[in-house]
């Protein structure tokens, strides 16, 4: 049949089924999940953490107010493997067709681990107890005022979702921000602590 022979029908049929063909195709491709994209657990799906909601938890001696313990920014938290490079001389041939031996090789092993300081703020209040941590670190009492502390991130739903703790942190600098007749911002204090180790802990 040739193309003047085609009926209305057929004209109005025709462009519907490639329609359909490529809506068929479209809703396959979204359907299908990504290699680099995480299938979602039965029955749920995987909610990705957002950076606002988190909790630090940091009991400081003398303190009794829960509002030491509310900070608006907390940066840092990281470990890093260190790598240490040895170089040792081979049996391989190197160099002149003379040379028996000589060859250097060169092999990276894992060292010690390096944990980043954690940095700490908040709005300034009255309160002065972490000026006191600090100061008592200061006068040589650092060794008892290493305290243990933890960082909890929550979903939408506020459960904890992901939680680490940082061991035997001390104050190591205090800092407020810098300050101005005509800013009408919130004064920040600042605490920057040493921190022996960071590791991640299942949510409590």
């Amino acid at each position: 049949m040739g193309r003047s022979d085609r009926t209305l029908t057929d004209w109005l049929t025709f462009p519907l089924s490639v329609l359909f063909f490529c809506w068929s195709f479209v809703t396959n491709a979204i359907a299908m999940p990504s290699q680099n994209q995480p299938i979602a657990p039965p029955g749920g799906f995987i909610e990705r953490l957002t950076a606002s909601r988190f909790y630090v938890e940091l009991k400081v001696r003398g303190s009794d107010s829960e509002v030491d313990a509310i900070f608006s920014d907390c940066q840092g938290g990281s470990t890093t493997q260190e790598v240490v490079e040895v170089c040792e001389v081979t049996p391989q041939r190197w160099g002149s067709k003379s040379a028996r031996y000589g060859r250097l090789q060169r092999t990276k092993v894992p060292g010690s681990l390096k944990t980043s300081n954690i940095v700490l703020k908040r709005g300034m209040t009255q309160s002065q107890t972490l000026w006191q941590w600090f100061a008592a670190v200061s006068e040589g009492k650092w060794a008892d005022q290493r305290l243990d502390g933890s960082l909890s991130i929550y979903d939408q739903a506020g459960q904890e979702r992901a939680r680490f703790e940082f061991l035997r942190a001390w104050p190591t600098r205090y800092q407020i921000a810098d300050l101005s007749a005509g800013s009408s911002d919130i004064e920040i204090e600042e605490l920057e602590l040493a921190v022996e180790s960071f590791v991640r802990v299942p949510p409590a």
